[in-house]
């Protein structure tokens, strides 16, 4: 069984680097920091890391740890989160002597020694927390459950999404019973800056919406103007989530050397398109990357072919 496999695995390893996906989200951050408390918790004596970008609007969770290349010798290196590994965060993932992928997303790309692919788990958190449970001897403190339950309440939109099981919320309820500030917790996740709010005022008076599907194209001019980097779009996407009609809805954020595409759902399986585009995710909520606006309306044409075929089944 794989559990078994990755306790083997973190048993026989002194040092243990931990990754996940670029453009971090809470439960990219929650399952990468919460497996390194739980591990630090249980192996006091292994050196635990975890490394990739910061997000700012993140740092409230774990800030990321600076490691030299040499530390990778003979290291375990554990990917969180991650379906292929061109979205794996620091590419020095390679440097160590082997690798384990734990994940949630469809697993379109089987990297790695040992795998833990669970597509019917709610997020990556839920299956670190299965982790805990279901190995042998492994110890929970505090700081992993406030990270393990901020990762699951991300990826489940506070519990609202159909990824969401009596599970999810058993596990929910376990991890309540540690000491942390929820209050503080979701405040973190939820509260945004007013330049955020004014650009989600924007979106909500500019979207277009046309047989089930919105498009939202945020140049750079735009973004310069409510002073909002592309990193900080991510809290944009779930504007129009609550827009009676729309079946999927699509944002392309202009950066400097690419068009980042951010999709999602309430029915139609989107992921399917973000694969033709240098990307991928869960068939509600995927990303992708395009090279011009020409190949925006391609994207756009695309997602239309899946709205038609989505309205016929």
């Amino acid at each position: 069984m794989s559990i078994k496999a990755i306790q083997q695995a973190i048993e026989e390893y002194n040092t243990i680097i931990i990754h996940r996906h670029v453009r971090p989200d809470p439960d990219a951050l929650g399952s990468q920091a919460g497996l390194r408390e739980i591990i630090k918790a249980s192996y006091p004596e292994k050196q635990v890391y975890v490394v990739g970008e910061d997000d700012p609007s993140l740092t409230f969770l774990v800030q990321m740890e600076e490691i030299a290349d040499s530390v990778y010798q003979n290291a375990l290196v554990i990917i969180c989160d991650t379906a292929n590994t061109a979205r794996i965060a620091d590419n020095r993932y390679t440097l160590g002597d082997k690798i384990i992928k734990i994940d949630h997303h469809p697993n379109v790309d089987p990297y790695g020694d040992i795998r833990w692919v669970d597509t019917t788990a709610s997020s990556t958190s839920e299956m670190i927390y299965d982790f805990y449970k279901h190995a042998e001897g492994l110890t929970m403190n505090a700081d992993a459950a406030r990270l393990l339950y901020g990762g699951i309440v991300g990826d489940t939109g506070r519990f609202l999404f159909p990824s969401t099981t009596k599970k999810t919320l058993q596990y929910a309820a376990d991890l309540v019973t540690y000491d942390f500030d929820r209050t503080k917790l979701y405040d973190g996740i939820y509260n945004v800056k007013d330049n955020i709010a004014r650009m989600r005022g924007y979106i909500l008076q500019n979207f277009t919406l046309d047989n089930g599907l919105s498009v939202i194209k945020l140049k750079r001019d735009i973004l310069d103007e409510y002073k909002i980097s592309p990193l900080e779009t991510g809290q944009l996407v779930g504007t129009l989530g609550e827009v009676e009609g729309i079946l999927a809805w699509v944002f392309f954020i202009e950066e400097e050397d690419q068009i980042r595409v951010r999709l999602r759902s309430k029915g139609p399986v989107i992921n399917e398109v973000a694969a033709k585009y240098n990307g991928g995710g869960h068939p509600l909520a995927s990303g992708a990357s395009i090279y011009s606006w020409e190949e925006a309306l391609d994207v756009v044409h695309d997602l239309r072919e899946t709205i038609d075929k989505y309205k016929q089944s």
